[in-house]
C-alpha cells in the first residue's frame, strides 16, 4: 500500500488488525527458519497493517446525512433484478463481522459513493455487464448496528 488517504474501520476491524499485527511481529523475532518468501510476506502484510492503522479512522460514525460514503450502511437495489443488497462501504481489508463489506475502490462502491437515497448508478461489473444501482438508504455503521 502507498496511499496515505484515511480509511474507515469498525473498531471490531481495527483492533482484529492489531492483533494481526502483534502475531506477525512476534514471529518476525522467534528464531524460526522462515525461508525468504515466507519473510518477505509476512514483512509485506506488517507494513500494511501499519499504513492502515495509522491512516484509518476508527468508529468515528459519518454524518447522519444519508450520502453514500465510507462507514456507511448503504441498501441498494439492483435495477434489472428488482433485488436488494445492505452491505458496509468500508475497508475489505478488515473484517466487519456479520456484514458484507464493499471498498469505496470496487466497481459498486465507486459508483455509489456520493449517492443521495433515490439516486440511481451504473457500474461495470469484472465480467464486463454494465450494473443499474439505486440507492435506497444510507445510515452510520453505529447507527445500523444498533
Amino acid at each position: 500500500m502507498t496511499s496515505t488517504r484515511s480509511v474507515w474501520l469498525t473498531p471490531e476491524a481495527a483492533q482484529r488488525l492489531r492483533t494481526e499485527l502483534a502475531d506477525l511481529v512476534a514471529a518476525g523475532t522467534t528464531r524460526t527458519r522462515d525461508d525468504p518468501a515466507a519473510r518477505g510476506r509476512r514483512e509485506e502484510r506488517v507494513r500494511e497493517i501499519r499504513e492502515l492503522l495509522a491512516t484509518a479512522v476508527v468508529g468515528q460514525d459519518p454524518p447522519d446525512d444519508g450520502v453514500a460514503e465510507p462507514g456507511m450502511v448503504l441498501t441498494v437495489r439492483y435495477d434489472d433484478v428488482d433485488d436488494t443488497e445492505t452491505f458496509l462501504l468500508g475497508m475489505r481489508a478488515a473484517e466487519h463481522g456479520g456484514i458484507e463489506v464493499y471498498s469505496p475502490e470496487s466497481p459498486l462502491g465507486a459508483a455509489i459513493a456520493g449517492a443521495r437515497p433515490g439516486d440511481r448508478r451504473t457500474y461495470r461489473a469484472p465480467g464486463g455487464r454494465t450494473i443499474g444501482v439505486t440507492l435506497l438508504d444510507a445510515v452510520p455503521y453505529g447507527r445500523a448496528q444498533r
